[in-house]
């Protein structure tokens, strides 16, 4: 099987869990019995629950309980999946008190039993899809559903909340608060449908299931690529996607569970909130220009000189564009202006090569231009530049074994590179 059929197969189990299995799955791991599971918190026939736990099991294709004649103990594959049964209760739990504080909701609704009545991950996924597409022929087409079918989902949903999540307005359909908040706990309450496979899998000696990584600038050129062909060399089951988004839009995937970690710079703990930064290695920006620039042979660079040249920079409230304003400032002196601003590195890139134009980036963006000579550094040291690149998790996230795989991987490239130690060979200087 390939890696894209094994994902398929990882994601259609997941979005076949049946939310009521797991929860009887659960109850029962507390009790320790069928029989005082459903009297005592399930208030179901013992049959019916007996029937949800062999549902479970054959969905998951593996045993979860050792059955004794004084109860139900859980094996080892029943606590790999009771870790993330317990974590999305917590998530049930946490979008039920945030709907009764911003999404409108009584305080005595029991949205929990409510959620796993929704059936399985297949009706989260399609409720956190129309709220993120506000288009319901768009999800009808994802899932491969018809549009009443939708409807369907979405009415009974707001039916037993009892307030809307997404409302009709001229441009089409506009979430509610509280579509928002359903959107988000849906979203990581199927991040962890998704990892129970791939647990299991891990716990028999097998890598599976997909990591999404967010790839800021700095790590696409080099430390990525390294550590997925290292990995994959070794678990040619996993399957690794990439993000290239803003980091405001990579921060908003990592809280929803779309995303599973952020490689690149590490941000201020105001903006890094409800986030775990783990930094790997110091890293600062540097001038860089084409071979034979009129600057690579000046004897001295100064800010005349750097006022005077034509620049190509990142965009505005990057932090390679902070940095080298930042640096500008201390100095008392006006930061370039660029003619070009842009946060694509195959633009920039030819830009350096075919003019005179300057750029201010970590030379690891362009690591293979400047080892073959195609770019150079310009001895103009920006040394107050540095800067913390590392990984960033959402806070609480248990990563599934390919992330973590993935993580301990990208450290590993790092921890053996020379060119995290070593300094660029600096033209003219």
């Amino acid at each position: 099987m390939t890696p894209a059929n094994q994902q398929d197969k990882v994601i259609g189990s997941a979005l076949a869990i049946n939310l009521r299995h797991l929860r009887a799955f659960s109850a029962v791991a507390a009790a320790g019995s069928i029989a005082r599971a459903a009297d005592e918190q399930l208030y179901r026939v013992a049959s019916g629950v007996t029937r949800s736990i062999s549902e479970l099991e054959r969905a998951l294709g593996r045993p979860l309980f050792d059955r004794r004649a004084r109860g139900m103990a859980l094996n080892s594959y029943g606590d790999l999946v009771l870790v993330r049964a317990r974590r999305i209760e917590r998530e049930f739990e946490e979008a039920r008190a945030q709907l009764v504080a911003r999404g409108g909701i009584g305080a005595t609704a029991d949205v929990p039993s409510l959620f796993a009545s929704i059936l399985n991950g297949r009706r989260l996924a399609v409720i956190a899809s129309l709220v993120e597409k506000r288009n319901m022929p768009a999800v009808a087409r994802e899932f491969g559903i018809t549009q009443p079918a939708v409807s369907s989902a979405l009415k009974d949903l707001e039916g037993g909340l009892g307030v809307a999540l997404l409302e009709r307005k001229a441009r089409g359909l506009a979430p509610t608060p509280a579509g928002e908040i359903v959107a988000l706990y849906f979203k990581r309450v199927l991040a962890e449908l998704r990892h129970i496979g791939p647990d299991i899998a891990a716990s028999e000696g097998m890598l599976q299931g997909s990591v999404t990584v967010g790839a800021l600038p700095l790590g696409r050129t080099q430390i990525l690529p390294l550590a997925i062909a290292s990995l994959l060399a070794r678990h040619p089951g996993l399957h690794v996607a990439t993000v290239e988004s803003p980091y405001d839009a990579l921060a908003a995937s990592l809280r929803s569970g779309d995303v599973d970690f952020i490689l690149g710079a590490l941000r201020s703990p105001a903006e890094a909130r409800d986030l775990q930064q783990e930094a790997l290695f110091e890293d600062s920006i540097a001038v860089i220009a084409r071979a034979g620039h009129p600057l690579e042979r000046a004897k001295r660079i100064d800010f005349n000189a750097l006022r005077q040249a034509t620049w190509a920079l990142s965009r505005h409230n990057t932090p390679s564009r902070e940095l080298l304003e930042r640096f500008f400032s201390s100095a008392r002196e006006a930061p370039p202006i660029p003619a070009v601003e842009t946060g694509d590195l195959a633009v920039l890139r030819g830009l350096l090569l075919e003019s005179d134009m300057l750029t201010a980036i970590s030379p690891h963006q362009l690591r293979y231009e400047i080892r073959d000579g195609s770019l150079v550094v310009l001895g103009f040291p920006l040394d107050e530049t540095r800067r913390e690149i590392g990984l960033t998790q959402r806070q609480g996230a248990l990563a599934s074994p390919g992330a973590r795989a993935l993580m301990a991987e990208i450290a590993a490239v790092v921890a053996r590179s020379p060119d995290f130690r070593a300094t660029v060979r600096r033209a003219g200087g």
